[in-house]
């Protein structure tokens, strides 16, 4: 039995506290019994759904009770507009023309060197990255020096251009030298020219002053490059529209953000309370905040102060910690069923008010064909325009005519014009059960198969039982493939046309589920194929899930969802990414010699002893590291890679670190109030173009009911 695990169940009130936690959502432990897992699982699909009704109600009343004291508005806009496109015969040629050149404007040069440079700025920050990892300092160094150039001659083209800049207008003739000095001053100190000064400076400055400050840091003036991702706001809005938003919901806002800030404080001063004195449970040496063994609770909340991100993370609605005494466990029931449900709503509001601001800038989605729905493109469009047309004759005849006929009777059915259902032959349904349960067959068989006792009990020498199966059921699929194929020119599917057929969804997933096969099949025969490479092309037998689709409509549909939701994505997605990566640079700053993550060798000890240093006397791992060598370790934000994995975690709402530095606890803070709301914004724009494209909305809910009535 798991002494730890039993240790957390001992009573029945230490059982509630956990059980609390699992159906709030949250599984801090996972080291279960058989039963113990059947029960969690249970608690998952089940009793989750059905606890977080009462927090779901009580959060919509206190969203619409918020709804009925403020009516949100925009600000009002700025009416003294100026023209995006200035007189071209007011300006000096060259001016115009750079002004066009770096917005990719009037020219394909100009298309171009705008595609360079989304180009470089992906590229940089990629390297920069890797950069982070020890060893790889240098890597691909040469690629930040094409970059800086190319930045820098972007730079000066945009300041050239800069006394014809819209942005930059004051009602001064273009062609005068007081408005043009003007205009390239506003752009000197513009939001833009900031960032890429930040792109291009900390570069210069290392290379002009070897050995000075600038050059011995540059382990973290390399995060600067970094900002380079916010150069893309400039051509997909994302983070200047954040404004925009606070504008828009500025009344709900106000009202909620009180209400959450209250109940924040109010629940940091209760927690601190419960658990300052709080011995009962033994937790990791946090030696940052002066303990160095035989920590508890109360080491973590010392002081009001200390509570404050600890309490934030609760009420995101994750619990890392459990390790709470009687009190404190009350207080947390409290969290998880009032305050989460209350806190929660300015993330929302900031979430929905992004999207709508997305929504009403984008042109294209009021633009739907007729007859069409949300994400339709040149497909749909086609597909319409085929109907009541019959399909194209065969060149081989009449007869191959006939063949392909008979072949789509076999696979699709023949629609009924009267019941508009569609009608299959006897033959055509034993096939589509038996396909069905090949799927379903080979889905068990990929998961048998990866079981070690199982695979050894079948034999996995070749041609065993899975060898043998696996044959045969390539040898049906392709077949079936070969048919839908010989068949598409008489498919409206698939628009007449064999190629078409291949390039969807469907023929994409038929191709998936035979060519992994042949590929294993043709590199085991020429040698080129170990044990470990053939174990990847089983697993990829996997993906035959997804000819389930044939029989129940639902990634297809993904496509649509992905076009109708383009215009929310670009901008939603770049701040998303920027967020990610920018906190991750943040973390990786303030965490990356954090001594409560760090572990030592046994024998090193945890402080000076007899004037030997211990693990946690080093100002970093890597001092550490020098004085014992390979001894140190630190078990996270070792680098930026490693950052951004732990930081995409955090994103997600579940916190494996929580013993920051003071600076680290304040970006943990900015995640809780607005980071993990706005990351979670495209994700929310893929569920409501999701349900458009299936016409889930209140208007079909409404047919529905009347076609019941009826």
């Amino acid at each position: 039995a798991d002494e730890d695990m039993a240790n957390y169940y001992k009573t029945v009130p230490h059982a509630m506290w956990i059980t609390l936690l699992n159906l709030s959502g949250e599984c801090p432990l996972a080291n279960y019994s058989a039963a113990g897992k059947v029960t969690l699982g249970f608690i998952g699909l089940f009793a989750t759904a059905v606890f977080g009704v009462p927090i779901g109600i009580l959060g919509a009343g206190f969203e619409e009770s918020v709804a009925s004291h403020a009516e949100d508005s925009p600000d009002q806009e700025e009416t003294t507009a100026t023209s995006d496109n200035p007189d071209e015969s007011k300006t000096s040629s060259i001016q115009w023309r750079c002004f066009q050149f770096v917005n990719g404007i009037g020219s394909k040069a100009a298309i171009l060197f705008e595609m360079l440079i989304y180009l470089l700025i992906g590229i940089t920050v990629i390297v920069g990255i890797i950069q982070t990892v020890p060893g790889h300092e240098n890597t691909l160094s040469w690629v930040e020096w094409i970059a800086v150039i190319v930045f820098t001659i972007e730079y000066i083209i945009r300041f050239v251009g800069a006394s014809v800049d819209p942005e930059f207008s004051d009602g001064t003739d273009y062609n005068s030298v007081l408005g043009g000095i003007t205009k390239r001053m506003k752009f000197l100190v513009s939001f833009y020219s900031i960032i890429d000064l930040m792109a291009i400076l900390p570069f210069y400055l290392a290379y002009m002053m070897p050995g000075s400050w600038v050059d011995n840091n540059d382990e973290y003036l390399r995060m600067i490059r970094l900002c380079r991702l916010l150069k893309l706001d400039k051509y997909v809005p994302s983070i200047s529209l954040v404004d925009d938003v606070i504008r828009l919901k500025r009344r709900s806002l106000t009202i909620s953000c009180i209400a959450s800030i209250v109940l924040w404080v109010l629940f940091s001063g209760w927690m601190y309370l419960s658990e300052h004195e709080d011995h009962s449970m033994e937790i990791d040496n946090l030696p940052l905040y002066g303990c160095i063994e035989n920590c508890t609770m109360s080491v973590r909340y010392n002081n009001f102060f200390t509570s404050f991100p600890l309490v934030g993370i609760h009420l995101t609605g994750d619990f890392p910690m459990v390790e709470y005494d009687g009190f404190g466990r009350i207080v947390c029931f409290f969290m998880v069923i009032a305050a989460i449900g209350v806190v929660s709503i300015p993330s929302g509001i900031i979430a929905s008010g992004f999207a709508d601001i997305v929504q009403s800038k984008s042109k294209s989605s009021n633009n739907l064909p007729k007859g069409g729905t949300a994400g339709d493109d040149w497909f749909d469009i086609r597909y319409r325009e085929l109907e009541g047309q019959p399909p194209p004759v065969s060149v081989f005849g009449p007869q191959m005519d006939q063949l392909q006929m008979s072949i789509k009777i076999y696979l699709d059915g023949e629609p009924d014009g009267t019941t508009g259902t569609v009608k299959r032959t006897t033959f055509s349904k034993i096939g589509r059960v038996f396909f069905f349960a090949l799927i379903i067959a080979n889905i068990i068989a990929v998961v048998l198969e990866s079981i070690p006792e199982v695979d050894e009990y079948i034999g996995n020498q070749d041609g065993n039982f899975f060898d043998v199966f696996e044959a045969w059921s390539v040898f049906f699929f392709t077949v079936d493939y070969i048919l839908r194929l010989l068949s598409a020119r008489k498919s409206r599917e698939a628009l007449y046309s064999p190629l078409v057929y291949a390039t969807t969804f469907f023929g994409i997933v038929d191709l998936a589920s035979i060519a992994p096969w042949y590929i294993q099949v043709v590199l085991s025969k020429t040698g080129n194929l170990s044990g470990d490479e053939a174990k990847v092309f089983r697993i990829f037998r996997i993906f035959r899930v997804l000819q389930l689709e044939d029989f129940i409509t639902a990634f297809s549909k993904l496509d649509n969802v992905f076009r109708a939701s383009k215009d929310v994505l670009k901008a939603t997605g770049l701040m998303a990414i920027i967020i990610w990566v920018g906190t991750s640079a943040l973390f990786f700053i303030f965490e990356e010699n954090n001594p409560n993550f760090r572990q030592c060798d046994y024998s090193i000890p945890l402080v000076e002893v007899d004037g030997e240093p211990g693990c946690y006397d080093f100002d970093s791992t890597a001092a550490c590291n020098e004085y014992y060598p390979g001894m140190c370790s630190q078990s996270a934000f070792t680098n930026m890679p490693n950052t951004m994995f732990y930081v995409a975690v955090f994103l997600g709402g579940d916190w494996g670190f929580v013993d920051f530095t003071w600076p680290g606890k304040i970006v943990c803070m900015f995640l809780c109030v607005a980071g993990i709301a706005l990351y979670s914004v495209p994700v929310g724009s893929l569920f409501d173009s999701f349900g458009a494209v299936l016409g889930l909305s209140d208007d079909g809910d409404d047919e529905e009911e009347e076609g019941e009535r009826a």
